[in-house]
């Protein structure tokens, strides 16, 4: 009977407050703050409900009391030593349910600040994916100041996924590394997309180009709640990306990438082509920027073209943007090459199908350019240059 008619208020004050704080996080997406504000609220309202929750109440503090609190007839409560020992038990197992009670709350309150605490710190999930028909080695690295993922770099084979979470501000560049291999030593080198760590970890290291690049700064740093992406040729392009922001509001949240097979018809120039010992002998697996190949400032944007006015688009970079027009092509491509979006979450698939294009194209107006053409019109008042600036570069394996 005494639990029948104490316990059970008691405990439906915790339990049904805490669940409904929790809902109201997860559902609606309340920060931790307001969550905890609504849930004493809730408690005062329901300890107010049941006399022997509340630990201010006079009832509580004699048998008489307490025996009119559950029979409501002065007469009945005049009680013979024995009742009111009975009832004195009855009391102090009360006041003892109640510590038990206080201390459930207090570390399920420790509990609940670090669940949300943990789920407030990330700000997007980036997933990524592996559409190629080979095996790709994700490279991640944080920008100066920020901390790294949980990982900085992994393997990832054909049609294989992977989440990485990343907190509020953060700001750095993913990439795909292909033809990597381990020699006798142990030490991992890539053809493409290597970052001399010599481990599938890139530990730090950054891309070697050519490499497609996709860069991030995460809201909740200098720029406020929004996101800012974009994909980059400007060190050069390996494979095809596409970028698409999921679940996100405001800033547009447009889809961009460079889906166009590059390799293939990648001037003679700029090609970087496998050495025949390896699995991909001969064939094209990167195309360098101009500021690779020829390392000037005209293509570089330093120096007297370190800006705006003085770097202009030139062949070769247009050459990257008839092919991607939403992609980075060079230095001072911004008008038409960043993104926003917030509170996102951003699927990078790398050699997207035909299919996931074409998702993109109807879900965020994704224009995909047909680069065919544009490329066979560069190509021509380049073929008698090409004759005579042929740098074929060689992927050592």
């Amino acid at each position: 009977k005494d639990r029948e008619v104490f316990g059970p208020s008691c405990f439906v004050c915790t339990h049904i407050i805490y669940i409904i704080s929790l809902s109201l996080s997860l559902s609606l997406s309340l920060s931790l703050s307001l969550s905890l504000s609504l849930s004493l609220s809730l408690f005062e309202l329901c300890v107010e409900s049941f006399n022997p929750c509340s630990s201010g109440n006079s009832l509580l503090r004699s048998p008489e009391s307490l025996c009119l609190t559950m029979s409501h007839n002065p007469i009945d409560c005049r009680l013979p030593r024995r009742a009111r020992s009975r009832a004195a038990d009855i009391s102090r197992g009360i006041d003892e349910q109640l510590s038990t009670v206080a201390g459930f709350m207090d570390s399920l309150s420790a509990t609940l600040v670090v669940f949300f605490l943990v789920r407030g710190s990330s700000a997007a999930k980036f997933t990524l994916t592996n559409n190629c028909d080979y095996t790709v080695w994700p490279g991640v690295l944080s920008n100066a100041g920020d901390a790294a993922l949980s990982t900085t770099g992994f393997t990832l084979e054909t049609g294989q996924s992977k989440s990485l979470d990343a907190p509020a501000g953060w700001s750095g560049r993913l990439w795909a590394r292909t033809l990597c291999a381990t020699d006798s030593s142990g030490r991992v080198s890539c053809g493409t997309g290597d970052c001399g760590s010599g481990e599938v970890e890139c530990s730090g290291g950054g891309a070697t180009p050519p490499v497609t690049l996709a860069e991030f700064t995460l809201g909740g740093g200098g720029g406020g709640g929004m996101d800012y992406y974009d994909v980059s040729l400007v060190d050069g392009y390996n494979l095809p990306m596409l970028v698409v922001a999921q679940g996100g509001s405001g800033g547009g949240c447009g889809s961009t990438g460079c889906v166009a097979v590059l390799n293939r018809v990648c001037p003679s120039d700029l090609k970087v082509v496998a050495a025949r010992s390896s699995s991909r002998g001969g064939e094209g697996v990167a195309c360098m920027s101009a500021c690779e190949a020829f390392g000037s400032p005209q293509y570089c944007c330093t120096g007297a073209f370190g800006n705006s006015n003085t770097c202009k688009p030139s062949s070769y970079s247009q050459f990257f943007k008839n092919a991607c027009p939403r992609a980075y092509s060079y230095a001072f491509d911004d008008a038409t090459s960043t993104f926003t979006c917030a509170s996102a979450g951003y699927l990078i698939t790398f050699c997207p199908s035909t299919a996931s294009r074409q998702r993109a194209a109807n879900g965020r107006r994704y224009q995909e350019t047909s680069h065919t053409k544009p490329v066979l019109l560069w190509l021509l008042p380049h073929a008698l240059y090409n004759r005579h600036h042929s740098i074929v570069r060689l992927v050592l394996s």
